[in-house]
């Protein structure tokens, strides 16, 4: 059965990331029935300055308000599979580890948490505080997944942009989707 994603993009740098993991949910049209995508006011500024204009078109992509709390992601029995916030801002995990839904990809997230779904933040920032180290802690106890914003090298990109599909990728593949990644220790 396809799977139903949330994405959700916040101001952290990086926004690249989410633009690569929104060109590949969309082709992967077999595998993926619905896309619901989050913008934060300061994710979608961000985007601006590092992507260019917004212009996501794709039948099976649908854009949510992030204070939109009549949205799908808002429950969980709209029955989603996985949420990924790429980038995702210290203070999107900080709010998320305290349980303080006070927008719709907070709560979007605590519903993945509470229903027992995937959740993959991939985090931006250096270095890090404690503050920072303990709400990845309280994610990660609660069932989340922490995944710093690191791309690889082993495969040896031969481009920026296949620098940072090393990233787009392994995120794919932790969900079980078909990302052909490069695989350590393999000659592809």
């Amino acid at each position: 059965m396809p799977n139903k994603i949330i994405v959700a993009v916040t101001g952290a740098s990086g926004s690249v990331y989410a633009k690569h993991i929104l060109d590949k949910l969309s082709a992967l049209k077999d595998e993926i029935a619905e896309v619901s995508l989050i913008f934060s006011d300061n994710g979608r500024k961000v985007w601006e300055y590092e992507v260019g204009e917004v212009n996501i078109y794709s039948n099976n992509i649908h854009r949510y308000s992030n204070d939109d709390f009549f949205a799908p992601v808002a429950s969980g029995s709209a029955g989603y599979d996985s949420m990924i916030i790429i980038p995702c801002t210290m203070g999107t995990l900080g709010r998320i580890a305290s349980g303080t839904s006070d927008d719709l990809i907070a709560r979007a997230a605590d519903v993945m948490l509470k229903e027992r779904k995937q959740l993959i933040l991939v985090t931006r920032e250096a270095p890090l505080n404690l503050i920072h180290i303990e709400n990845m802690r309280a994610i990660t106890l609660a069932g989340g997944i922490v995944y710093p914003a690191s791309p690889s090298f082993y495969s040896k990109p031969a481009s920026k942009e296949e620098l940072e599909l090393t990233l787009v990728d392994r995120v794919l593949d932790i969900m079980g989707l078909d990302s052909g990644i490069a695989r350590w220790g393999s000659n592809t």
